[in-house]
């Protein structure tokens, strides 16, 4: 006779291969587990705590949102940008009306025939639609070179993944450099040709002054003291009367076109000079960018090597 211990054994045995048995059920739901990964138990791991206000999912806050997008703003071409707009706007629109007032002034006061100063009444009208042209023109281009900062500034900063430029796009900002240098050069004769009004009305104003000056002083009279428009070449030599004197010249000094336009030409000046310094700043810029982009696509090509 086998021991009490062996036979308890053998029957625990038994018993326990019984409750082994998988039913049918169990086998389907087995299945069902090994075919769907995603009804596998998940396995958690653990995540490591994360500076600032980053989320443990990953998802950046509003603080760091804000620090991405300001790292990708062109500041030097936002600033030029504005620059140029308002230099552009300053001297389109206030050239525009001085030029209207100096046709009204020398009609009135310094050439009474119309054919004498037809020339230059079409050369002011043929500058006012100019003006128009340039207005619109840099209008556009300024939103472009905006733009073009923006990806350039982009790129290079990589704060899209992956650094990724074409030769396509290396040539369109090599191209963008060597238009914004062409129109800076323009821009100085611009500015240069601006002044050239500002210095005659300033003339026909000082000698107002000089006229007022020597009203107490009798032994030099007014009317010996005159200004001759037609020395500047304005208006031909034949042109009547063509100069002022004395108390005419200082009557013309006190008209509201005179004033006017003296201080629309000073602004238009100024306006031409601020589009000067706003194309400096996009020569720096669009230099600097097309160096750098060119730089990293050549460090991007030895890289794959």
């Amino acid at each position: 006779m086998k021991p009490a211990m062996e036979t308890a054994a053998e029957e625990n045995a038994e018993q326990s291969q019984e409750k082994k048995v998988i039913t049918r059920p169990e086998m389907e739901i087995g299945r069902y587990h090994w075919m769907y990964r995603s009804s596998r138990p998940h396995r958690y791991h653990h995540v490591p705590a994360l500076r600032g206000n980053i989320s443990p999912l990953g998802i950046q806050g509003c603080f760091e949102c804000c620090i991405k997008c300001l790292g990708g703003v062109p500041y030097a071409s936002l600033v030029a940008t504005i620059l140029c707009f308002s230099g552009v706007a300053l001297f389109c629109g206030c050239g525009h009306v001085a030029l209207t007032g100096t046709v009204s002034i020398l009609e009135q006061h310094f050439s009474t025939t119309a054919s004498d100063h037809a020339l230059l009444s079409e050369v002011i009208q043929l500058m006012q639609y100019v003006i128009y042209g340039i207005a619109s023109f840099f209008f556009l281009y300024g939103i472009i070179l905006l733009a073009e900062g923006f990806y350039t500034t982009s790129a290079v900063k990589e704060l899209h993944g992956e650094f990724k430029t074409t030769a396509c796009g290396r040539c369109i900002s090599g191209m963008f450099v060597f238009l914004t240098y062409v129109l800076g050069v323009a821009w100085l004769g611009v500015f240069g040709f601006s002044a050239v009004p500002v210095f005659m009305f300033y003339n026909i104003w000082s000698t107002c002054e000089v006229i007022k000056s020597f009203q107490s002083n009798v032994t030099v009279p007014g009317d010996q003291i005159c200004v001759d428009i037609r020395q500047y070449g304005i208006i031909p030599w034949n042109a009547v009367p063509g100069k002022a004197c004395g108390p005419i010249l200082e009557n013309i000094c006190n008209t509201n076109e005179f004033y006017m336009s003296y201080h629309l030409f000073i602004v238009a000046c100024a306006g031409a000079g601020a589009t000067v310094i706003a194309l400096l700043i996009y020569m720096m810029a669009t230099t600097y960018n097309y160096a750098v982009l060119k730089f990293k696509s050549r460090e991007d090509c030895c890289t794959k090597f």
